[in-house]
């Protein structure tokens, strides 16, 4: 990770420091993680913050203050943290001095009295800096269900001091519009819009992140970017591996709340949104809001849902012979769905999701499909040897493996010269050897932004209210039994039905025609 070459205020004119400013460098910082002995922060949240030490992304008068019920002390929970960051890092030195900046305190996540203490022992390591401005980050690493009991107790006992307070928020923000809406006015009643950074660590992810510079600091894509030119568009999540033990808490939301009513939704407007005024905060959320407004309900003749069986060999169980998973159990592990944007850019132009558990590979991407070139199937007619003019697509692989690749026809060589489809191939681990070996983490990559005051890449409220509109009334038929799941053998494609489906919303499937790195 580069570090920033300046250190200043940001101006009253300085646009890019609305982005790029790291005043916070010269100020204290406490970050206070709340569920601090769970799996989600010793794997992501503590991890992420020490990769930011490392590369001097924190203050040199920072305190990192891990508070939940169960009982440690300093030492032991310094042990437990130890394994998580030798997995990152070898050297012990410098691990031991970003130990030495954390602390453990254990208490309710209600009490008041506990939480008090905390940040009056915070305020005392704050007043040992000198500096005249502490500001404080609090992580909740803990279920929606406590956040607003966390959020109350906090604003009671530790936000009066000399600086900014912003609060890290995980998901599932609700399951459905009503439970969005109760959780969220429950909470605004404690926490401001402005410093509640709800976070969805898809858009941290490296790819995610390219997809603004590489459509809007590239003129090449702008004139094609519209349905004039592109037939289709196909965001896909998939997983070679099932629910692995953890279907009784799978099976409480499936695959479309689990993954696609969020990380899908959040590339789908970053790719179809219009041109923000600048890349920061809200510009770039109005916009991502304005793509999501466009998009009415999903209809249910618009979407297939799927459950996986056991694969031949016997490899991966039946979904329901998971633990905890109903023997009548109807929840999705497999979904497709198509939808529409109705705005001019993207008018009669399908969107079509995929995402699925157990299937034969495991990978995310956006494959965007072009129209085919004008009479060029009156140039190029079917040879009668199998060779087809394919149309282009350009392929924009989210994990693993990150890269952008075009495919397009190309000459055969030899003396035939039937058409082939081949590509131009961006593989950033070819490209960027040394950057890609030691690519932050998202979560480490969406902190540093929270901690530069930068909102853009976490969910605003009205964000999250459309896309639950969008979602909801499929979501209820689904829950209601109106939506059968297909069965599919694990380690397949997924049901053929989604094949159809999207064939019939115009995506033409390329099969075996075309291999790009092993994988069709």
């Amino acid at each position: 990770m580069d570090r920033p070459t300046l250190i200043r205020k940001k101006s009253q004119h300085d646009v890019k420091g609305e982005f790029y400013r790291c005043d916070y460098l010269c100020d204290t910082l406490s970050v206070v993680v709340i569920g601090a002995s769970g799996d989600l922060a010793k794997k992501k949240t503590y991890p992420s913050l020490f990769a930011l030490f490392r590369s001097s992304y924190l203050p040199e008068h920072v305190q990192i203050v891990g508070y939940a019920r169960s009982q440690k002390t300093d030492k032991d929970f310094r042990a437990t943290l130890r394994d998580y960051l030798a997995a990152k890092c070898d050297d012990d030195e410098v691990i031991d001095a970003f130990l030495k900046k954390c602390f453990y305190r254990s208490g309710g996540y209600d009490d008041e009295t506990a939480i008090e203490k905390v940040a009056m022992e915070m305020a005392g390591m704050e007043q040992v800096s000198g500096h005249e401005v502490a500001n404080r980050l609090f992580y909740f690493a803990i279920p929606p269900s406590l956040f607003t009991k966390v959020a109350g107790a906090l604003k009671a006992a530790a936000t009066n001091h000399n600086g900014w307070s912003r609060f890290i928020v995980e998901k599932p923000f609700g399951s459905d519009l009503e439970s969005f809406e109760t959780l969220h006015e429950s909470l605004s009643d404690m926490l401001e819009e402005k410093e509640t950074y709800r976070i969805d660590h898809y858009i941290g992810k490296e790819a995610v992140q390219n997809l603004l510079v590489m459509r809007f600091a590239n003129s090449i894509f702008e004139p094609l970017w519209n349905r004039n030119h592109i037939a289709s568009v196909v965001i896909s999540f998939k997983e070679d591996f099932g629910t692995k033990g953890r279907g009784g808490y799978f099976d409480k939301s499936g695959i479309i709340r689990d993954v696609m009513q969020n990380h899908l939704m959040q590339v789908l407007t970053m790719f179809a949104m219009e041109a923000p005024a600048r890349q920061s905060g809200d510009y770039i959320r109005n916009e991502k809001v304005k793509v999501l407004q466009a998009i009415p309900p999903i209809r249910i003749e618009d979407c297939i849902t799927g459950q996986y069986i056991s694969d031949d060999e016997g490899i991966e169980q039946a979904y329901i012979d998971d633990d905890g998973v109903p023997d009548d159990s109807k929840t999705p592990t497999f979904a497709a769905l198509v939808m529409y944007i109705n705005n001019p850019r993207w008018d009669g132009v399908p969107f079509i999701m995929r995402a699925g558990k157990a299937l034969n590979e495991r990978k995310s991407e956006v494959r965007i499909q072009f129209k085919r070139a004008p009479g060029s199937s009156l140039l190029f007619p079917d040879t009668g040897n199998g060779s087809t003019l394919s149309r282009n697509e350009l392929v924009m692989r989210l994990q693993p493996n990150e890269a952008v690749y075009m495919k397009m026809n190309i000459k055969s060589p030899g003396l035939a010269g039937d058409p082939v489809m081949s590509e131009l191939d961006l593989s950033y681990k070819t490209r960027f050897p040394d950057k890609f070996s030691d690519l932050p983490d998202a979560y480490t990559r969406l902190m540093l932004q929270v901690l530069r005051g930068d909102s853009s890449a976490f969910v605003r409220d009205d964000e999250l209210r459309e896309a639950w509109k969008i979602f909801t009334p499929l979501l209820h038929a689904i829950d209601d039994g109106k939506i059968e799941p297909i069965k599919y053998k694990a380690f397949s494609r997924g049901p053929a039905e989604f094949d159809e489906m999207a064939e019939r919303h115009g995506y033409v499937y390329s099969g075996e025609a075309y291999d790009w790195n092993g994988t069709a």
